[in-house]
């Protein structure tokens, strides 16, 4: 196998993350295509095509990460890919819209495996502010399929079906694989390997809990992913339904996602002068007072013009993006010797908590995006709680790798 370079490692891991960003922002112009296919009750009701993917990638992490650490990062990712191409053809074939949420779930299973082995590939292979650096590269180059995962979906849509988004997922899906079995080698230090038995979830577990900083920067992520996770699965009901912007929709969605992904970057150039408790710090501050700003102008629930809501969300994604990957970064820090079922544990917690924060505040996001303004203060003030409860750590000197 020949050497990779940096470049084509970050690219390789962004790409295993998008598989995930492709089969949640390709379907979303399609939702009320498929909801009226299914005979769904309504478009809240269709939020939950994105919510149930979600949960799905959440629990397959606490299945594929502590089982990586037995056998290896590569044979998870397979495995996992297998489970995904199985919950594609249920979701294409079903005529039942609790069926179709099942295969999302499942899809979300498959799925949790190539997400959950990149971050944990990134900690095998780096640390500390070098590893939150890297993860905030690669998290800016996922970025990039919400860009065109809209725009593609609608494209498919209008030309080939809803259905088509699946296949055409399955098939990007297919070649990133191929990608990874020729070009990524096995990062699972022998001296972690540990011999598979059920007791190491429980072992896992144990220690993971032990490790204050990890538990509460994961109820961070938590907390932050379920108030942006609203926003997804309000989106297109939000842009299409409460403005009349539908044909639109894709367009205002990648200029959203451009933001998040320039903060992304400059959070990777930022994080090494700065450190990444600082970043979170300024950022936590921005999170709460953008969303504050917004609930004491618009209290009436009277929706501003488009141009004034799209500043605020671009301001608000834009502290988002500096919070999400220095969350996953200084959860991981401290468990280099369980990565996998660190970031097993850390994805599954912080996924779990969202749903349900996601599930319920878009039910309030109905007439107006009020209500999703005031699920990011109330979110924002209790992580802002939660961080601050953490005293700063003394520096160590990063591990040699």
């Amino acid at each position: 196998m020949q050497k990779r370079s940096q470049l084509e490692f970050v690219a390789l891991m962004a790409a295993l993350m998008s598989i995930v960003a492709l089969s949640i922002d390709a379907v979303l112009p399609a939702l009320p295509e498929i909801g009226d296919y299914l005979n769904s009750v309504n478009a809240t009701e269709n939020q939950k095509l994105i919510t149930t993917i979600f949960l799905g990638l959440g629990v397959g992490q606490l299945i594929f990460g502590p089982l990586s650490d037995s056998f290896g990062r590569k044979p998870m990712v397979y495995f996992g890919f297998g489970v995904f191409v199985i919950a594609s053809i249920i979701c294409v074939t079903t005529r039942s819209f609790e069926v179709m949420l099942l295969g999302r779930v499942l899809q979300g299973i498959g799925l949790s495996s190539p997400r959950t082995m990149s971050i944990a590939i990134v900690r095998d292979s780096y640390s500390g502010d070098h590893m939150a650096k890297i993860l905030s590269i690669v998290v800016m180059t996922f970025i990039l399929v919400p860009v065109i995962a809209p725009i593609l979906g609608q494209f498919l849509l209008f030309n080939f079906g809803w259905q088509s988004i699946f296949t055409v997922n399955l098939i990007f899906g297919l070649l990133v694989m191929l990608w990874f079995w020729r070009r990524q080698p096995e990062t699972l230090n022998e001296h972690h390997k540990k011999t598979f038995r059920l007791s190491i979830f429980k072992t896992g577990a144990i220690e993971f809990f032990k490790i204050k900083p990890a538990v509460i920067y994961t109820l961070l992520s938590g907390f932050i992913t379920g108030s942006f996770m609203v926003y997804l699965s309000t989106s297109q009901q939000i842009f299409q339904e409460q403005y009349n912007l539908g044909e639109y929709f894709p367009y205002i969605f990648a200029s959203l996602a451009i933001t998040i992904g320039l903060a992304t970057y400059l959070n990777s150039t930022l994080v090494m002068r700065f450190g990444m408790r600082n970043l979170v710090n300024l950022a936590l501050i921005a999170f709460v007072s953008i969303s504050f700003i917004y609930v004491v102008l618009f209290w009436s629930g009277q929706n501003p013009s488009i141009e004034i809501l799209l500043l605020f969300f671009a301001l608000q994604f834009a502290s988002i993006a500096f919070l999400f990957g220095n969350y996953r970064a200084l959860a991981m820090e401290p468990m280099g010797h369980i990565a996998g079922i660190g970031s097993a544990l850390n994805g599954f917690i912080s996924t779990v908590m969202a749903v349900p924060i996601a599930n319920f505040i878009g039910s309030f996001v109905k007439t107006s995006v009020l209500p999703l303004f005031i699920g990011f203060l109330v979110t924002g003030l209790i992580t802002m709680g939660l961080f601050y409860s953490l005293k700063k750590p003394v520096r160590v000197k990063p591990a040699k790798i």
